[in-house]
């Protein structure tokens, strides 16, 4: 997963060709109505932040990869046209904010991004005053709500999946272990409440000092507190660019392995490949977008611009196709909160996705396993809300 979990205030035929984007059945959604109304046979001003101009190169590479996903997605669309505008925020969050109140100076009807949690808060709290929506690539819940939507995959929508396949599959008295910083307490929180909404059951939870040798004296303890609760399942918020490498070294030199109880990530750990190398990790579960839909996207991506794309570069494209489509419709209001939020959700290029009217959004996941080394589907994506994995 791409965390952004910086605290912020709280801010009031190609395969996705617009022809694509099918209606999806979806709960009735009541929300005030915030947003501006557009003449739908013009183009339509969609600005689009980005974290260019800060100097950093992976920023750099972020920003031209939404960029390139957003103009993409623009010249798949059928029967509408958008004008897509581009502003570097500097991942800075006072940028993003003078950024966000240009842009609309500029005519912009609605906003795509930025992408830090700080920043898309500050976007969407310059221009709440003007009446425009702000569609963030955060993951942050902390952030959403009144004219600030979140694109990102979200602790809750991975908790949430992972929890109920768990407790299908009959292992669902759940051990939940964290580091102890704030964005794993946060999802230590999102599967806390994933397990009491789930069936499942809650067989304790323990955190350890994100460090290495904090990691190497936690390893014991949470082994055998594991074993002593008699957890079928023990649920990880770390990530594989964090403890999740040692924590699967350590844990079964001290009994605790995949063999005798069902270790599940509440982030991707296919990312980077090598991890799926990793012998803690043989067996383990996580879930992710849809990977059919995503090579797909990947391919088209790198057809056109000759590099694969960021790993959140398909928000960018989702955005602007989910505009695309409700623009399609004549609808005065395509991009109020109304509309946005409407009971019908769209496929995505990571697959079925709906926004809620408190902001954040849910995302149908595959459910993947670690075999030999190699990601298998062991529970595919849903392909609508009332079915299977929701």
């Amino acid at each position: 997963m791409f965390a952004v979990f910086a605290r912020a205030r709280k801010a009031l035929g190609p395969l996705l060709s617009l022809a694509a984007l099918s209606a999806l059945a979806a709960c009735n959604v009541s929300v005030p109505q915030v947003g501006q109304n557009i003449n739908t046979s013009k183009p339509v001003p969609v600005a689009l932040l980005v974290p260019g101009g800060s100097g950093n190169a992976n920023d750099v590479h972020l920003a031209k990869s939404l960029e390139n996903a957003a103009r993409l997605a623009a010249s798949e669309l059928s029967g509408v046209q958008i004008d897509l505008r581009v502003y570097n925020t500097a991942g800075n969050a006072n940028q993003a904010g003078a950024m966000a109140t240009q842009a609309v100076n500029d005519g912009a009807k609605i906003i795509l991004g930025p992408v830090f949690a700080q920043s898309a808060n500050a976007a969407g709290t310059a221009v709440a005053g003007r009446n425009v929506n702000v569609l963030s690539f955060s993951n942050n819940p902390d952030i959403a709500g009144g004219n600030v939507f979140i694109m990102g995959n979200t602790f809750k929508n991975t908790a949430s999946r992972m929890t109920r396949f768990a407790h299908r599959q009959g292992k669902g008295k759940i051990m939940i272990v964290h580091g102890n910083d704030q964005a794993e307490v946060l999802g230590r929180n999102a599967i806390q409440a994933a397990i009491s909404n789930s069936g499942a059951s809650l067989a304790g939870a323990t955190s350890f000092e994100l460090s290495q040798n904090g990691i190497v004296q936690a390893a014991p303890q949470i082994a055998a507190q594991a074993k002593s609760s008699g957890a079928q399942s023990v649920f990880f918020t770390s990530g594989t660019s964090g403890a999740m490498p040692f924590l699967a070294g350590l844990l079964p030199q001290n009994g605790l392995s995949p063999a005798n109880v069902q270790f599940i990530g509440l982030q991707r750990w296919d990312i980077p490949s090598n991890a799926l190398a990793l012998p803690g990790l043989q067996g383990g579960w996580f879930a992710l977008p849809d990977p059919n839909l995503s090579a797909r996207f990947s391919s088209r991506y790198q057809a056109k611009y000759g590099s694969t794309p960021h790993p959140i570069a398909g928000l960018a494209y989702d955005g602007v196709a989910a505009i695309g489509a409700l623009v399609r419709a004549g609808k005065s209001n395509a991009l109020t909160s109304t509309a946005l939020t409407q009971p019908q959700g769209f496929v995505g290029v990571n697959g079925i996705f709906r926004l809620r009217g408190d902001g954040t959004n849910e995302r149908g996941l595959a459910v993947a396993q670690i075999r030999n080394n190699q990601v298998v589907i062991i529970d595919p994506a849903p392909r609508s809300f009332g079915g299977a994995g929701f």
